[in-house]
């Protein structure tokens, strides 16, 4: 059977909703991916290593925000939607999507060890006419380098028998205007047949363009340049606000009237650090990759520095509020607003406000924390639980309130009006006219 023969039955199946599509990894990514396949039309199975998820999804109980609860029970009682942990039935599925975690390991390396066990996964299922994209963000060089021969492991070859592509995801939590649905895809095959096979999958699901670029790698690459752009230009900004907190100026106001340009400037913002799975992490791929070619990135690298130190920083300067209502950081109680890496949702992977918390614990001080989002997290495999009210009395007893995250759903005015100090690190306080113990990062 050629190429063209195989682009066009599964290019077919596509077309008339007969394909049964797969998601590896029932995150963040994956579960609104899975959600989006079901709706277009398609049946759709999840698969997950871990059983927790499995048995939600198929109780229709939804554990990700950007996904909407009765969408989730629809699909699943409609039979649309199925979750396992059987990789068995990856046979049953004419594409397949891989949407799983690539953290980095306690070296700063990139780990991808989930990737390559779902590759390993899949290949004793693979059938002919079958096409898997990748969608985990990683180095440029994965899906052709480790993915591809991993897969062509069955016996089948990548082109001709199955189609491979890279597709990077492109989720913003907590984004109102931009969901799975409506988001520009990228794709980047191996050939390109699995290009246009690709395309056509993600055609058939979403309500966005589809860009086709030459190449997986080229993909990897572009996923690895949104991040980093966002990675650099904070850099930029926290290093200007240490500066201009030096300076006597107000660092905000600054930004503010900066992006009343209407062209050639793009409003950032500084904060305790950076937090999501994401833009902490990619510059870190992409450094690691870049020494295999002797290549040294001292711009990214210069960035990432000014960034992971933001924790300490708000720490430093926490210190010196307190020092100034003659309390030592060591036994001073502070109350710390917000532990999820960004507004408004429940995510606090990599987030930069449990650095700050972990810091002023190094430092003696006597932490508690709020967040309407996130009633408890692990970190480092210990479990912190935060306060159920933001109360007057929890507010009067801490010597200091470090708002880490600007939620909506917090009562900043009465914060402002029981709190002995202020220490506000993303200016969710701007509203606030008396602002007498409120210091700005």
């Amino acid at each position: 059977m050629n190429t063209v023969t195989l682009t066009s039955n599964l290019k077919e199946k596509l077309l008339n909703k007969t394909a049964t599509l797969g998601v590896v990894g029932l995150g963040y990514v994956g579960l609104p991916l899975a959600v989006e396949k079901a709706k277009a039309g398609y049946k759709t199975i999840g698969f997950d290593v871990q059983e927790f998820k499995v048995k939600m999804v198929n109780d229709g109980e939804n554990y990700i925000g950007d996904v909407v609860n009765e969408d989730l029970e629809s699909l699943v009682n409609s039979g649309n939607l199925l979750a396992t942990s059987d990789f068995a039935k990856v046979a049953q599925a004419d594409c397949v999507s891989i949407c799983v975690p690539t953290p980095l390991d306690n070296y700063q390396q990139p780990d991808i060890s989930y990737v390559k066990a779902s590759a390993e996964s899949i290949v004793p299922h693979m059938h002919k006419d079958m096409l898997i994209v990748l969608e985990s963000t990683t180095y440029p060089g994965t899906t052709e380098e480790l993915l591809k021969p991993i897969l062509e492991e069955s016996g089948l070859k990548c082109g001709e028998d199955f189609f491979l592509a890279y597709s990077p995801e492109r989720v913003d939590p907590g984004n109102l205007n931009f969901k799975t649905k409506n988001t520009p895809k990228v794709v980047g095959g191996c050939t390109e047949k699995c290009t246009e096979v690709a395309a056509a999958l993600y055609e058939s699901i979403l309500e966005a363009p589809i860009h086709r670029v030459s190449s997986p790698a080229i993909a990897e690459m572009e996923k690895i340049l949104e991040n980093i752009y966002r990675n650099i230009n904070i850099g930029l900004v926290n290093e200007l606000a240490i500066l201009s907190n030096k300076m006597g100026i107000n660092f905000w106001e600054v930004v503010d009237a900066a992006k009343t340009k209407p062209y050639g400037f793009q409003a950032f913002y500084p904060g305790p650090g950076l937090g999501g799975h994401c833009i902490p992490l990619d510059p870190y791929y992409l450094s690691w990759k870049a020494r295999e070619y002797g290549f040294h990135t001292s711009m990214i690298e210069s960035s990432m520095m000014v960034n992971d130190r933001m924790p300490e920083y708000c720490v430093e300067r926490a210190s010196k509020i307190l020092n100034r209502y003659k309390k030592a950081m060591n036994g001073s109680r502070v109350l710390v607003i917000g532990v999820a890496y960004k507004k408004d949702i429940n995510d606090y992977r990599e987030s930069a406000a449990i650095d700050v918390i972990n810091e002023l614990e190094k430092e003696g001080a006597n932490v508690t924390y709020f967040d309407p989002y996130v009633n408890e997290y692990k970190d480092q495999g210990k479990l912190k639980t935060g306060e159920m009210d933001l109360t007057v009395d929890l507010i009067e007893e801490a010597d200091l309130v470090m708002i880490t995250a600007d939620h909506t759903k917090v009562d900043y005015p009465l914060i402002q009006k029981h709190a002995t100090a202020i220490f506000d690190t993303k200016n969710a306080m701007k509203d606030i006219t008396n602002r007498e113990n409120i210091e700005l990062l």
